[in-house]
């Protein structure tokens, strides 16, 4: 009978230690997901003001593209 009660309680011992370092583990990787949900998070901004920066030049260069075409259509086709 003590046998059983000393294997039962280097048993508990182990797996008390096993929880605390998955624990560990665990607070180690959410620590390290926070980091990197605040790194895409502003990534997210960024590339958001980035594409709208691309649609404003897209939109002026459409219309520069524009005004060239009607000016050269213009210029070469008044005879």
């Amino acid at each position: 009978m003590a046998n059983n009660y000393k294997s039962a309680q280097k048993h508990r011992e182990f797996v008390t230690l096993a929880l605390t370092e998955i624990k560990f583990d665990i607070e180690h990787i959410k620590e390290k997901l926070d980091g990197t949900e605040k790194r895409l998070s502003m990534y997210g901004d960024r590339i958001g003001k980035t594409e709208n920066a691309i649609s404003l030049v897209k939109g002026v260069g459409s219309s520069i593209a524009v005004l060239f075409s009607v000016c050269f259509g213009y210029f070469f086709n008044k005879n």
